[in-house]
C-alpha cells in the first residue's frame, strides 16, 4: 500500500502557499532554503513537516519513512534554558548536511526557532546558506523572522503562514478578558474621585496577578500532550528548551488577544462617537508592543504586563 504524505496543516489545505510550494516540488524546483514565519510555532512545525515529507518521500520511493524518523531528516531546536541553538549545535547540523544521504537522494534540515541562534552560530550557518550542500534543503522556522540576521534573511525564500489556531488555551482566559474589557470600560467612563482611582489601580493589580498562573497551568498542559509525541533520541537539552517554548508560545498568543481585545473596544468607541479613543489606543498599542519585545529579552510577564497595564489607565483615563 502506498503510503500517504504527511497532510498540510487544516487550515493550510489548498491555500496559495502550499499549492505554490507543493508546484515547485512537483517540478523539482524548490528553493535551497525556506524561511517559514507566522506566530504559531506549532503551525510552521506541520507546514516543515509536510514539506520533508514530500521531499523525502517521493510517489514511487522504494522505501518511505515518517520526516521525524527519516534518517536524512535533521532537526534543530534551542537547547537548555536560555534556549539558544550554539556555534556546536551548527557545526553538528552542517556536518550531517555534508554527508552521503542514506535512502532519499537528499537531506532535509528543519531549523526550529531559528532565530535563537546568537551571533557566533548564526554568522556561521550564513556560510551554509552561501554555499548550501549538495541536494539539500533547509528550511528555517520563526515567530520574530526580523531577529534574524539580515543577510540571513536575504538569502531565504520566505513564506508567512498566519496563526489560525482560534483562542488561547488557558484555563480562565475568557474570564480574564472579559474582565480587561470591563476595567477598560470603567476607566474610559472616568476616573475622579479617589475610590474609583484606587479601584482601577487594584483591578490593573489583580489582571496582572492573575496572569502568570494561566500561562504557567496552561503550558503544562500543553506539555503534557507534547511530550507523548516527541521525536526518539531527543535530549534533555532539547526537550527543557521545548518545555520552556510552550509558556512562550502561549504568553505570546495571550498577548496577542490583548491586543486584539483592546483594539475591539477602541472601534466600539469610535463608533460610538468617542474620537479621543484612538489615540488611547495607539498609545495602548506601543506600550504592548515595548513590553513585548521586553518579554523576548526574559522580563517576567507579571512585571511586563503589570507595565502595560498601568501605561493603559493613564491612557484611557487622560483623553
Amino acid at each position: 500500500m502506498t503510503r500517504a504524505a504527511s497532510p498540510w496543516p487544516p487550515a493550510l489545505a489548498g491555500t496559495p502557499s502550499t499549492a505554490v510550494i507543493e508546484r515547485a516540488i512537483e517540478r523539482d524546483r524548490l528553493s535551497h532554503s525556506l524561511l517559514l514565519h507566522g506566530d504559531d510555532s506549532d503551525l510552521l512545525a506541520g507546514v516543515a513537516i509536510a514539506i520533508a515529507d514530500r521531499l523525502l518521500n517521493p510517489p514511487g520511493a522504494a522505501v518511505a519513512y515518517p520526516p521525524e524518523r527519516h534518517p536524512d531528516c535533521f532537526e534543530l531546536r534551542p537547547a537548555g534554558k536560555m534556549r539558544i541553538i550554539n556555534v556546536e549545535a551548527v557545526r553538528g547540523l552542517m556536518a550531517q548536511l555534508q554527508m552521503t544521504s542514506a535512502v532519499a537522494g537528499r537531506k532535509v534540515a528543519i531549523l526550529h526557532e531559528a532565530d535563537r541562534m546568537n551571533v557566533q552560530s548564526a554568522n556561521l550557518f550564513l556560510k551554509t546558506l552561501e554555499e548550501p550542500p549538495a541536494h539539500s534543503m533547509i528550511l528555517m522556522l520563526s515567530t520574530r523572522p526580523y531577529a534574524l540576521l539580515p543577510t540571513i534573511r536575504s538569502r531565504t525564500l520566505h513564506f508567512r503562514f498566519p496563526g489560525t489556531s482560534g483562542a488561547p488555551t488557558a484555563a480562565g482566559w475568557d474570564t480574564w478578558i472579559a474582565d480587561y474589557g470591563a476595567w477598560l470600560a470603567r476607566l474610559s467612563s472616568g476616573v475622579s474621585g479617589k475610590k474609583e482611582a484606587a479601584e482601577a489601580l487594584f483591578g490593573a493589580y489583580g489582571l496582572a496577578a492573575r496572569f502568570s498562573p494561566m500561562i504557567e497551568k496552561g503550558a503544562e498542559a500543553a506539555w503534557a500532550l507534547q511530550k507523548a509525541t516527541l521525536p526518539v533520541g531527543m535530549d534533555e537539552d532539547e526537550k527543557e528548551a521545548l518545555e520552556v517554548g510552550q509558556a512562550r508560545s502561549l504568553r505570546a498568543r495571550l498577548f496577542a488577544e490583548i491586543e486584539r481585545a483592546t483594539r475591539d473596544f477602541a472601534i466600539g468607541k469610535i463608533a460610538a462617537g468617542d474620537t479621543a479613543a484612538g489615540r488611547a489606543f495607539t498609545a495602548s498599542i506601543d506600550a504592548l508592543e515595548h513590553v513585548s519585545g521586553l518579554l523576548a529579552a526574559n522580563l517576567n510577564e507579571s512585571t511586563a504586563l503589570e507595565d502595560f497595564l498601568l501605561a493603559s489607565l493613564r491612557f484611557w483615563t487622560q483623553r
